[in-house]
């Protein structure tokens, strides 16, 4: 029983140290990222209208996906089937305590992410192509929900409770933040969930809104180009690369906070 608990606390050892390594390198990106000087001279040419225009457009349709949209996402995943499996690998885990049932867990996680990567990508691409930019917000927005979602069973965590909602929005808003305001956020990340009695209508709506604006101020220069015919494909071909750099940050710290649990 000793050496089964001994090699058990070994395996976690080992995959936080991975996880430290890549949390390190996620940080380095966030403080010296940039969005480079030809996307900050195209946002500086746009007319204020038309930007706020565009901000407004795309935060009411992050708050629609978020809040009212979760039904309609659930309908395109099996949840129960995802719940079940967290449980036989969590089983697994708990009996032969080796880091290749850590392994087949994380692996588990991820083996939507092809899938969700080829959809964002396909309808990224394809309303790029016809100059159509706003209404693939909600598009995205659903997929790379549906991403979070999974990521949230495949570890155990019920992520239809306001608490790990408001989590979940902060870890959206640290994925794409940089400098201070990804260490502040991340900070708030590894504290995890706020306690339910915390929560009111208004922080929670608060939350929503700032992460909306984190995203909006990220990708409104590249949804609104892809509003242009042809040249739109730019705007669309962006999707994928915004999937895994959100998805990226949220798999590990899932599963940093399923380690830590353990």
């Amino acid at each position: 029983m000793i050496g089964k608990e001994k090699r058990r606390e070994a395996a976690i050892q080992k995959e936080l140290l991975l996880l430290q390594k890549q949390e390190e390198k996620l940080a380095a990106a966030a403080a010296k990222a940039s969005g480079g000087s030809w996307k900050e001279n195209l946002e500086r040419k746009l007319p204020e209208k038309v930007y706020e225009g565009l901000q407004s457009a795309f935060c009411k349709g992050f708050t629609l996906v978020f809040d009212k949209g979760r039904t309609l996402i659930e309908k395109s995943y099996d949840k129960e089937g995802l719940r079940e499996d967290q449980r036989i690998r969590d089983y697994a885990f708990q009996v032969k305590g080796g880091r290749r049932e850590l392994k087949q867990l994380r692996k588990s996680a991820r083996q939507s992410e092809l899938m969700n990567l080829t959809a964002t990508t396909v309808e990224g691409l394809g309303l790029g192509a016809l100059g159509i930019g706003l209404p693939d917000i909600v598009l995205f927005l659903s997929t790379l929900l549906r991403g979070i979602y999974e990521t949230a069973l495949s570890y155990g965590f019920d992520y239809t409770q306001r608490s790990e909602q408001m989590l979940i929005l902060k870890m959206m808003a640290a994925a794409l933040s940089t400098g201070q305001e990804w260490e502040r956020l991340n900070r708030e990340v590894e504290q995890g969930p706020p306690p339910p009695e915390q929560i009111t209508e208004a922080s929670f709506q608060a939350q929503l809104q700032e992460t909306a604006s984190v995203f909006a101020l990220d990708m409104l220069l590249l949804k609104f180009i892809q509003g242009l015919p042809v040249v739109g494909l730019i705007g669309g071909a962006a999707n994928p690369v915004y999937y895994r750099k959100v998805m990226r940050y949220v798999q590990l710290k899932y599963h940093k906070r399923y380690l830590l649990k353990l």
